[in-house]
């Protein structure tokens, strides 16, 4: 609806100044009919909304992340595969769209409060728009005014990333200033707190990527950025009224995903379904198809970071590396449960809850997400998902805090209970609530931070992952921390005890699964059969166990992933260089 008359507007206002089919619209009836009121205001700005992701792209938004085994390995991971002519993003329109709304909001017919705020929005969504610019390619053009077709600058080479991003910081500390509007029941409108949590997210990502990645000698502005992200997070935390979600027992969690409107509890920005204005996501089509998602499956590795409901590392547990399936995922964490298939989790068909262990058509590592999918199978097949997919929430919030005020090292146990702490007591866990730790986990070193020897840096990294897992920040996490060889780790799955077992994966004494290299001469009807054998129609076999008769299963174990430097950035698509060879292009590419 907003987006009918976003664009119906612009569209009536022209063809009402032309009397002529040859003759020109004036600039100013078109000016006069939107900046001289404010309802002319409001349906400008909300074109700014385009540029947040709808619904059936932000529940995508993990598809790339060193936690997430797929079908195919992404080019932009494969040598040779992905380069200047594959790039894109190089998109400036939105841009112009925000920066004619400044320059023009300046009617003195509407009254200067009121124009204050828009302007105040437009502020926040170019902050926005650049944010996202300078996360893909680093230093791009510093744009605040409307080009004219012969203006110069057009071609003008790129600014550097400290001049954007200080001018990215100046207009979210303008929209947190005059943005006065704080609550939004339909929590799909940009509030003062919505401003305040983006600019925590912001913050944390540059002040810890000019610490990790020191380019051009920024490491030492990284403090004064950490500490920006920490006073927006500290001011939504004692404002804002939000809290974490607690209301669905021991679904509370995965409610924040499956809820139809948002939960306003936490829930603090989110693309909204109308089933209504018939506006649906296409989530359940997406993750449980075998040919139109990607099969995204999370690796052991990545699960076996989920505590242990007394908050001890399950790979402390003697004996974890070679548990199987159903064994392992008992007594965990309860997101575990609420975020893939496993135990006594139901689908309904038909009306009627049936057993849904992993499917095998769906995952290629057992353990199958469900974060997003509604539980009906009705919804599977095309978009029509009734779930308001979140764009942001106050967990993220906390955790921002967290993070920026342990790279500060100024963390302390009281920070530890109002965010981990609150954290994993939603999550059901009934250890270590209220004091920092003191000893660094050696599973989270050697798999993923050996250079952390904090051990409250190096758990809040594990909350992260865990508690945002599959909400679009994976990459963004793995790119500020420098950690891009996590992006090429074994794409593993479950422990196989051996060959031609058949294994009862949610414990329904129903055989779900066997694994095979010789395909038996009886199959049972029912069971998934999987061919593990070194080769497949005469080539490697992208699915294997890991020690070849027994093992975690491995997937795509023959594709070689590669990260390098350059791969911290993305190219300039080639086509804008060839338009502008003053762009240049970024290292390596």
């Amino acid at each position: 609806m907003k987006k009918i008359l976003i664009w119906a507007i612009p569209a009536a206002i022209i063809f009402a100044g032309c009397k002529k089919l040859d003759q020109a619209p004036q600039d100013t009836g078109t000016k006069e009919a939107v900046f001289g009121n404010e309802k002319g205001l409001e349906h400008y700005a909300n074109s700014f909304y385009k540029l947040l992701p709808n619904a059936s792209d932000a529940h995508k938004g993990d598809a790339m992340s060193d936690y997430a085994a797929r079908s195919q390995a992404p080019d932009f991971l494969i040598e040779g595969a992905f380069g200047p002519r594959q790039s894109n993003g190089w998109d400036w329109n939105g841009l112009r769209n925000i920066n004619y709304f400044l320059e023009n909001n300046n009617n003195p017919k509407v009254p200067a409060g009121v124009r204050l705020q828009y302007t105040a929005l437009a502020r926040f969504f170019r902050a926005y728009f650049y944010y996202n610019k300078v996360k893909r390619f680093g230093d791009v053009p510093w744009i605040n005014k409307t080009y004219k077709v012969d203006d110069p600058d057009l071609y003008k080479g790129r600014d550097k990333r400290s001049l954007v991003m200080d001018s990215v910081l100046a207009d979210l500390n303008f929209a947190c200033t005059y943005i006065t509007k704080t609550t939004d029941n339909s929590r799909s409108l940009i509030t003062k707190y919505v401003a305040l949590g983006f600019k925590s997210r912001v913050c944390l990502y540059e002040g810890t990527y000019r610490k990790y990645h020191d380019e051009a000698g920024l490491a030492a502005s990284s403090a004064q950025w950490l500490q920006e992200a920490v006073s927006a997070a500290d001011k939504v935390m004692k404002e804002g009224g939000f809290a974490l979600n607690t209301a669905g027992g021991d679904l509370a969690y995965r409610n924040l995903f499956i809820s139809t409107g948002p939960v306003a509890t936490e829930v603090m920005l989110a693309s909204v379904v109308d089933a209504n204005l018939a506006v649906y996501n296409d989530a359940n089509w997406w993750w449980t198809s075998a040919t139109y998602g990607s099969r995204i499956s999370f690796t052991r590795t990545f699960v076996n970071t989920y505590l242990n409901i007394d908050g001890t590392p399950f790979t402390s547990t003697a004996g974890y590396q070679t548990m199987p399936f159903k064994d392992e995922v008992k007594n965990r964490d309860k997101r575990l449960q609420q975020t893939i298939r496993m135990g006594d989790y139901k689908r309904i068909n038909g009306g009627t809850p049936e057993a849904a262990p992993p499917i095998f058509s769906y995952t290629y590592t057992g353990y199958q997400p469900i974060k997003w999918v509604l539980d009906d199978t009705r919804y599977d097949g095309g978009g029509q998902n009734i779930n308001s997919i979140s764009l942001m929430r106050y967990a993220e919030v906390l955790l921002n805090y967290a993070e920026a005020k342990a790279e500060l090292g100024s963390f302390t146990d009281t920070d530890w209970a109002k965010t981990i702490g609150e954290l994993r007591r939603r999550a059901g866990i009934t250890g270590g609530l209220t004091s920092k730790p003191v000893v660094a986990d050696a599973y989270m070193q050697s798999n993923y931070f050996p250079e952390i020897a904090d051990a409250s840096l190096l758990e809040i990294r594990r909350e992260r992952g865990i508690e945002l897992a599959l909400e679009g920040l994976r990459f963004d996490d793995v790119v500020r921390w420098k950690k891009g060889e996590l992006m090429t780790k074994v794409w593993n799955g479950f422990y196989v005890p051996a060959l031609d077992v058949l294994m009862d994966l949610n414990e329904d004494n129903k055989p779900d699964v066997c694994f095979y290299q010789v395909m038996p001469a009886n199959p049972v009807k029912g069971v998934t059969y999987i061919n593990v054998a070194p080769t497949l129609n005469g080539g490697p076999n992208p699915q294997r166990l890991s020690n070849g008769t027994s093992g975690e299963l491995t997937w795509l174990t023959g594709t070689t992933r590669v990260f390098k430097d350059k791969n911290y950035l993305y190219p300039i698509p080639e086509t804008d260089r060839l338009l502008n060879p003053k762009l240049g292009q970024n290292p390596g590419w």
